[in-house]
């Protein structure tokens, strides 16, 4: 494999960014940490997403080179898996625990995360969540079921109250409900990620690259994912410059917040096989 290009950007900062890249001999990939929903947090410092995405970078640069899709998924899901054990034990032997967690972790208060990720050895591609890629030039996407319902719903909201600066932050106020809702609903029951659970299978996408070269891994921070880093971010740029709150010609769950680079973190990784 040759690494052509990478790029990684926090939307607020580096080190607060929920977003990661690894390379190995045997995989590259790409991780995107799931913004808290909640105020409770596993780590003492870490917000989960950010927590979960080292968590799992840590994983995959242990994991053997002819892993399997399956046991990939339980192995980077057992790393997350183990840290609601640890907590729960300092809990009850009161312990100094950053927080108490039930004994069945509520899917908003989870470590989660979406993952893709290319095995060189088995030559394909896993879609573990909400994630994209390039593969000579062809688009494949795994969103989730209701995103694009939460975003229309949000985008109703800011536009109905043009005069009113806060529309935004309530906008999101409005659906993060909505979007708890759905996790409850339908996080590994309609849809896949990696959250220390069982992972719904069916809703993990594999795609063969035995006859492919090109290929670009990205998070969803990118809304229009090109085949160059340089044409992905002019293309991010021009939404940010045209639709900031993301409610015309891009609609997302979260827009732009005043001081913030992006709407979201991204991270982007170009190679060739």
């Amino acid at each position: 494999m040759k690494i052509i290009e990478q790029y990684l950007c926090g939307k607020v900062s580096d080190d607060r960014c929920e977003d990661g890249i690894v390379t190995t001999p045997s995989f590259v990939a790409v991780i995107d940490g799931s913004t808290s929903k909640t105020p409770r947090h596993i780590h003492p410092r870490l917000r989960n997403g950010r927590y979960a995405m080292l968590l799992i970078s840590d994983a995959i640069r242990q994991l053997p080179e002819d892993v399997s899709r399956e046991t990939c998924i339980q192995m980077l899901s057992d790393v997350l898996y183990q840290q609601y054990g640890k907590v729960l034990s300092m809990a009850n032997n009161n312990g100094n625990a950053s927080s108490t967690i039930p004994a069945v972790v509520p899917p908003e208060q989870r470590l989660t995360a979406s993952a893709i990720v290319y095995s060189d050895y088995r030559k394909e591609i896993w879609m573990i969540g909400d994630c994209q890629c390039l593969v000579d030039g062809r688009l494949y996407e795994n969103g989730k079921p209701s995103e694009r319902e939460h975003a229309e719903k949000r985008a109703r909201y800011i536009l109905a109250h043009p005069d009113d600066p806060d529309a935004p932050e309530k906008g999101r106020e409005l659906i993060v409900p909505d979007l708890i809702r759905s996790m409850r609903e339908g996080q590994n029951k309609q849809y896949a990620v990696l959250d220390g659970y069982p992972v719904f299978l069916p809703g993990v996408k594999t795609i063969s690259v035995a006859q492919s070269r090109e290929i670009v891994l990205a998070s969803d921070g990118y809304p229009f994912l090109k085949p160059t880093l340089e044409e992905s971010e002019q293309a991010l740029r021009q939404q940010l410059h045209d639709d900031p709150q993301n409610i015309h010609t891009f609609l997302a769950t979260k827009g732009l917040v005043a001081g913030n680079r992006s709407f979201d973190d991204r991270a982007y990784i170009r190679f060739r096989r």
